[in-house]
């Protein structure tokens, strides 16, 4: 699980460190875009992990180089939603969904975080009239992925 991403984020031509972050408390992980290196704080829970190191792999995808809040905000919601797409099948979400939609239980049964679940159902998912999308394409048969809800 975790070593797939690191392969992941090694396609990408990054480096994974794990490492203590102890310049901001609060900071889970970075990508370094001269480097091409993502640094994920160590003494997370797996699902934490997982999570921090796929939005750094969007980062890397994107080769985000913020220079100002404007472009923090786009590039983090870019970096949520490839990492929720990354982490999360939709078949198997729209399987799971119908049989509880909590987003607690959901995050348990991917063994990702709760944010992730909320990236995935912010970014991945449009809802209309009691069916879900995800995946919007252009053109004829747009959407990937359909579920009927019940």
């Amino acid at each position: 699980m975790l070593r797939d991403l690191i392969r992941h984020a090694g396609s990408l031509g990054a480096q994974v460190h794990f490492a203590p972050i102890e310049d901001d408390p609060d900071l889970l992980g970075y990508f370094l875009p001269r480097q091409r290196r993502i640094v994920v704080r160590l003494g997370m829970t797996l699902a934490q992990s997982r999570w921090v190191l796929a939005h750094e792999c969007g980062h890397a995808y994107y080769d985000h180089r913020c220079t100002g809040p404007a472009d923090r905000d786009s590039a983090e919601r870019q970096a949520n939603a490839y990492a929720a797409r990354l982490l999360i099948d939709p078949v198997e979400y729209a399987r799971l969904e119908a049989i509880n939609p909590d987003q607690h239980w959901l995050a348990d049964e991917f063994s990702v975080s709760v944010d992730a679940i909320h990236a995935y159902e912010t970014h991945c998912l449009t809802r209309l009239r009691g069916i879900t999308y995800s995946s919007a394409r252009m053109g004829i048969n747009q959407w990937a992925h359909k579920a009927v809800l019940a």
